[in-house]
């Protein structure tokens, strides 16, 4: 089954728009002379048409700075990100280290003989129709 992804986009700009329109009816009848302006902001990328009619598109720059009134915001999220990345990339290098490292113990373990791979037992392992006992079940 196809996802048409065009279609499921489309569904969801047009509930948006929805949403904004009701939003905009709400607050123009509960606040005098209230300019409401629907944004679909985005936290990073680039926009070439803000204006989309009934609502501004933002993306980047130009969003963070809408929300904090400061140019440079959309800067300032590098270097927590840079530092956080790196600390769990760390994390994330010992831990697949240890696993493979596992892996390729159990594998040794079972399918080679004095280091060199037993093709025959692997082979029988993985394509033959005995059931062999699954080196998993440990």
């Amino acid at each position: 089954m196809a996802v048409d992804l065009e279609k499921i986009f489309s569904n969801q700009i047009v509930r948006m728009r929805d949403n904004f329109r009701k939003a905009k009816r709400i607050l123009g009848t509960n606040a005098k002379k209230i300019n409401v302006v629907a944004v679909n902001g985005c936290c990073y990328g680039r926009v070439n048409k803000i204006d989309k009619g009934e609502y501004l598109k933002l993306a980047g720059q130009q969003f963070w700075e809408l929300i904090s009134n400061e140019k440079e915001m959309y800067l300032r999220f590098i270097e927590p990100l840079d530092y956080k990345a790196k600390e769990r990339n760390d994390l994330y290098i010992k831990k697949y280290s240890a696993l493979l490292n596992k892996f390729t113990q159990q594998f040794s373990n079972e399918f080679c003989v004095n280091g060199i791979i037993d093709w025959k037992k692997l082979v029988k392992f993985n394509s033959g129709k005995e059931k062999i006992r699954q080196i998993y079940e440990r």
